[in-house]
């Protein structure tokens, strides 16, 4: 056996159709579309991190630590988070290397996986890694990337231009002043385009820990009283206003159901209250929550907010982990998740609304063709987002396609979504959805389905037209 290290290469026509005539005609689609510039409407970067413009500090504060992509399946190989870093701020020199040691000495169980796809790429497109991660390289790796870290190249704002970033979305707290985005629209030496997006899950989960609290800093931000429900509905309409003053375009709703059941005023009213004060039930906190979700799409409909909404999660599943590392460490596990009847009473008032934009997305593959697609296929408010988190995978997104273009086409699909915390994935993950959006229209074509204009059409649509009309950007 050779003592040399493997080789780490890219084939040029990863992802695409196997089958060689499809194949010419996908590469011909992905030429296209492949440099147009990215627009990511949403995801988890921290605006701070390109204002401050602070190089990155170790291969694996970039790769390892705040990707819990990577780490979840490390934890499930018998890696402890603590040994990766995770929840521990800023690691010694010694620690990050050996958080890193710890990822390229398990590289294997990454094989099959979308995580090996965006990090070959990184490594491979943005740091010029030639060999493969082992543990015998992990040094040899840490070094050659630390030294491009400490390069002006490799910081934040010139890795956003080199990715030609055109437009990237945060996600942020009601109460956030946002002015890391007001700083970075105000700088003269910027030119990029961040904005902020609306998140308030927080506010509408009445028995979490903090609800109480969050609440009342809510009114003191938006100068108002949230001690009644009434109130608390003025303050959310004030911070909305704020954020779409700060450039926001949407808002984001992450909870474990889809239910949007009304309350009568004066039951909103006495939930609320007793949800301040006495406490109320798990079974009145859910009423309350989905009765405040329906508030959040009648705003939308009255200030355009887009509102994007994904349910079916049990978030930290694993209690231990949740309380020693916090949320989004890698055990939000997917549920069996259900869209028709509980999204009923918001789309009989508002499923035909001019100014209601809904993106729906789920992990639950079994709800694409039997519900979301028809919901989206008659409602003109709604729209499909592309598979995200657990799902953003090749056959995950093949799957998605198949299941709902029968029904939707393409012009009912909202483009595609990143999700990510991790800042250099952002390429990877867009060049992936655009082989395979130009995979599958190739296959039409071949079928004598489209002709190659209109699959060329539709491929420029999903990177640009489709993002660009439903986040309104």
């Amino acid at each position: 056996m050779s003592s040399q290290p493997a080789p780490l290469t890219l084939h040029p026509d990863r992802l695409l159709p196997i089958d060689t005539g499809v194949r010419k005609v996908a590469r011909r689609l992905y030429d296209a579309v492949r440099d147009l510039p990215i627009i990511s409407p949403h995801g988890h970067v921290d605006p701070r991190m390109l204002l401050d413009d602070v190089p990155f500090r170790d291969p694996a504060h970039l790769f390892v630590t705040p990707d819990h992509y990577v780490t979840r399946l490390l934890h499930a190989s018998g890696v402890p988070l603590e040994s990766l870093g995770v929840g521990q701020g800023p690691l010694s020199d010694e620690s990050a290397r050996e958080a890193w040691r710890l990822l390229c000495a398990h590289w294997e169980i990454y094989r099959g996986t979308p995580v090996r796809y965006w990090l070959e790429s990184e490594l491979v497109e943005i740091f010029d890694v030639a060999v493969r991660p082992s543990a015998a390289t992990a040094d040899l790796l840490y070094d050659h990337i630390a030294e491009r870290l400490a390069q002006d190249a490799y910081r934040p704002r010139a890795l956003f231009d080199r990715f030609r970033i055109s437009v990237l979305a945060t996600t942020d707290d009601p109460c956030d002043d946002l002015s890391a985005h007001a700083a970075l629209a105000a700088d003269p030496t910027w030119s990029g385009r961040v904005i902020p997006t609306f998140r308030p899950d927080r506010y509408l989960e009445v028995v979490e820990p903090g609800w109480a609290d969050a609440v009342t800093r809510l009114g003191e931000v938006a100068d108002t009283d949230t001690g009644t429900y009434a109130g608390w509905v003025a303050a959310m309409e004030n911070r909305r206003r704020y954020f779409i003053e700060h450039g926001a375009r949407s808002a984001d709703h992450g909870h474990q159901d889809a239910g949007t059941q009304p309350l009568a005023p004066a039951e909103a009213g006495r939930l609320y209250r007793q949800a301040l004060t006495s406490g109320v039930t798990p079974i009145e906190a859910v009423a309350l929550r989905r009765h405040m979700l329906l508030e959040m799409a009648r705003m939308s409909t009255e200030d355009g907010l887009t509102m994007t909404l994904h349910t079916g999660v049990l978030r930290g599943h694993h209690r231990p982990s949740a309380e020693r590392f916090g949320p989004d460490t890698g055990h939000d596990i997917p549920l069996r998740d259900s869209f028709t009847e509980p999204l009923r009473p918001l789309l009989d008032r508002y499923g035909t609304h001019p100014n209601l934009r809904l993106v729906l997305f789920t992990l639950d593959e079994s709800a694409f063709s039997r519900e979301l697609a028809p919901l989206a296929g008659f409602y003109p408010a709604v729209y499909l987002g592309v598979p995200w988190w657990f799902l953003d995978a090749p056959e995950s997104i093949r799957r998605w396609r198949s299941a709902v273009t029968e029904t939707v086409g393409f012009s009912r699909t909202a483009g595609f979504v990143d999700d990510t915390r991790a800042f250099c994935s952002i390429p990877a993950r867009h060049d992936m959805s655009r082989r395979l959006d130009s995979g599958f229209l190739a296959q039409l074509v071949a079928e004598h389905r489209l002709d190659e204009e209109e699959a060329l059409e539709t491929a420029v649509d999903l990177v640009a037209g489709r993002t660009t009309e439903v986040f309104q950007l």
